[in-house]
């Protein structure tokens, strides 16, 4: 994902990231994406309210967006252990799985 820090200047960065939501009630869906100006990542995620449930729909919007965060952070810590592993480097393992091996 990321070159060797040797190949560019010291500089500022900005990674812009979208949010869009889309509700259906009793659903909520959530997509994030991320332009880190060399890669894009896209995340999605969902919330399904009980319909027995009083409808507040922020509640619905914090799940999936939540859920969609985490998704993302670790779609760019699995990109991270790629670019370790590429730069020759051995990453330390992590006391606790960071993901899930089905992400």
């Amino acid at each position: 994902m990321t070159r060797a820090a040797g190949s560019r200047p010291p500089s500022a960065k900005e990674w812009r990231l979208r949010l869009y939501l889309s509700e259906h009630d009793p659903d909520t869906m959530a997509r994030v994406v991320l332009d880190t100006g060399d890669n894009v990542l896209e995340s999605r995620a969902e919330a399904h309210r009980n319909p027995y449930d009083t409808a507040v729909p922020e509640i619905g919007d914090e799940l999936a967006v939540g859920r969609a965060l985490i998704s993302l952070g670790r779609q760019l810590l699995r990109a991270a252990s790629g670019d370790i592993r590429a730069a020759g480097a051995e990453e330390e393992p992590s006391p606790a799985p960071l993901w899930a091996p089905r992400e």
